[in-house]
């Protein structure tokens, strides 16, 4: 058996995986968006997403990065032009999940609270960019 029988396989986790990641750094935004003023409770919802972050969320985006680079390898898809624009999209959405739990462990710790405005925004169009790049694969 090689690697080509496999293929549909390592896609659809790679697939589910990204979903998993792109809900996570979705919904770790979405509460530092709403979060205004620090309190006991809200440290404790801090410490709970962040535990599910380092549960689920940074598992997921390290399996969409093995299995990316395992597939990419694989297909010699790594000379692709659309490949390395798609990469850059992923390393800024995994720069974006470093900086949200960079603020959920120093809101956990009782750090002032500073908003990551454009979070949102960002794991949007990377997410967008990135599912047009791997379906289309246009240059």
């Amino acid at each position: 058996m090689n690697v080509a029988n496999f293929y549909p396989w390592l896609k659809a986790l790679h697939v589910a995986s990204a979903l998993v990641f792109l809900s996570g750094v979705v919904s770790v935004g979405v509460f530092l968006h709403m979060v205004k003023t620090d309190s006991p409770e809200i440290r404790t919802l801090a410490a709970s997403i962040r535990r599910w972050d380092h549960v689920i969320t940074t598992p997921a985006m390290l399996l969409v990065w093995a299995l990316g680079l395992g597939i990419g390898g694989a297909g010699h898809w790594f000379n692709a032009p659309w490949l390395t624009v798609k990469l850059v999209f992923v390393v800024v959405l995994s720069a974006l999940h470093g900086m949200q739990s960079g603020k959920l462990r120093r809101l956990c710790h009782g750090a002032p609270i500073t908003p990551l405005h454009a979070s949102l925004p960002i794991a949007v169009t990377c997410a967008v960019v990135i599912a047009i790049l791997a379906v289309v694969k246009p240059f």
